[in-house]
This record gives C-alpha cells, structure tokens and sequence, in this order.
C-alpha cells in the first residue's frame, strides 16, 4: 500500500470509524483529506492534526489523490465519488482500508452486535498495560487517550469491526 499511493480522501472523514483510520494513516506518513457534510469534534480534531478537511462535498475535494476511501453511508451520486469514477480513482470502502492497516500488524478485531467500542477499548488498554504499545481503531473515544484511534509502536492493531 505505501509504495503505490500517497493522497488518500476519506469521504464522510468525521464519522467515528473513517476519522481513525485517517489518523493513523496520516500518522504513518500518508498526505490524507477528506470532507463530511457538516462540523464535528471529529473534523476539528484532524484538521488540528494537519489533516486536510473539507465541510461539504465537491469535486474539487478529490482532483489531485491517488484513492478515496468511502464510508459505507456515501451515496453513489455524491459529487466526489462520481468524479472519482469519472477519472478511474480507485474507491475503496472503509472495511477495505482498515484491512490494509491490519496486514502490516497483527489483527484483533472486536465484532457482535453489542458491546463493541467498550470490548475493543478494553483490548487496547490491556495491551496498553502489557507494554505493548497498541495501535487502534475504535469506534469511541478512549478516556486516557482522548482520541478514538492511535499509532503504537507495537506490532498489534485492535479495531472495531462492522
């Protein structure tokens, strides 16, 4: 993955899930944007982390990347996924790319239909507590981190999966 792109968007980037894995990709050295229909706590989170943000949906917002990365409540006739297809801009779905992120690490990934976010936040702290510098993706902000996603320099990755 990091030798053939380096512009990633992530449409819907202040959605829980898509706002993790932009940081830890622009945490890994990827020139990551994206755009969300309105402002959140998300969207200026990234934006204080050098993180490009768009509010509002355009073309514009994806001329110049080599993939876009697209939450699964994008709709097919949004101006920045027609453009994408219009000019062959590889579209990925946002389980696809957190896929990515787990094969360079092992993979915990936490599923079921209830209790998620607080499973996989306990995971990341044990971890955590073990020394082993955990990265994560979770679908809530953790307390002792104040972010729903971190790099670690340990060779694991815990994420919340659909």
């Amino acid at each position: 993955m990091k030798h053939k792109i380096k512009k990633i968007h992530f449409i819907g980037i202040g959605g829980v899930g898509m706002s993790g894995i932009a940081e830890v990709l622009h945490n890994l050295g990827y020139i990551v944007s994206g755009s969300d229909a309105g402002q959140s706590y998300n969207t200026d989170r990234l934006i204080s982390l050098g993180i490009r943000v768009a509010i509002g949906h355009a073309a514009e917002n994806v001329q110049d990347v080599d993939v876009i990365v697209a939450s699964t409540a994008i709709d097919k006739s949004n101006p920045e996924i027609v453009y994408g297809i219009a000019n062959r801009i590889p579209i990925v779905p946002r389980a696809q790319m957190l896929a990515e992120l787990m094969r360079f690490k092992y993979g915990i990934a936490i599923a079921g239909t209830h209790g998620k976010t607080t499973t996989t936040s306990l995971a990341a702290e044990v971890l955590k507590e073990c020394k082993l510098d955990p990265t994560f993706v979770i679908g809530g902000k953790l307390a002792t981190t104040g972010s729903n996603a971190k790099l670690g320099t340990g060779e694991y990755l815990v994420a919340e999966a659909d």
